[in-house]
């Protein structure tokens, strides 16, 4: 590489702006193509990792709506109804996250997530929670959907 390029490793975003120009000029001799696949793949995980992030959030409230009803109020019922929007809007956007609820490993880990959220939220330890989801995909996601508090 020609020095008056910027590292991947110095500066990134410099680095980014430099890659997407000598795209623009067609001048490819000089792009840095492994870190310019690396991006492209970090790309797919972040928007992986937001959907499971968000899902996690929208089942600790849920856990929390169903295990603290004497907390259930308007604010939480308008996160539990931003975070649907949420979920839905992640999977209108990238079609090719659907696979990724039909995936046991990862609901695990989203279960995992969200356990750990609805434990610090509320005070509650883990043994209060199911160990699984209880809930479907379609039960979660649907907005007139709230579970039933725990006796």
């Amino acid at each position: 590489m020609s020095a008056h390029l910027h590292s991947y490793e110095s500066d990134v975003i410099a680095w980014a702006n430099e890659q997407a120009r000598l795209l623009r000029e067609g001048i490819f001799s000089q792009l840095d193509i492994e870190h310019i696949a690396d991006e492209i793949e970090d790309v797919g995980k972040s928007e992986k990792r937001e959907l499971r992030n968000r899902m996690a959030v929208l089942l600790a409230h849920l856990l929390k709506w169903q295990h603290q009803p004497e907390r259930q109020c308007n604010s939480l019922r308008r996160t539990i109804k931003t975070q649907r929007e949420e979920v839905a809007e992640c999977l209108v956007d990238t079609p090719s996250l659907k696979p990724d609820i039909e995936n046991p490993k990862w609901w695990e880990k989203t279960w995992a997530d969200a356990l750990t959220l609805a434990t610090n939220e509320t005070g509650l330890s883990f043994d209060a929670f199911p160990e699984e989801c209880p809930w479907t995909f379609k039960q979660i996601t649907d907005a007139d959907f709230w579970p039933d508090s725990v006796a």
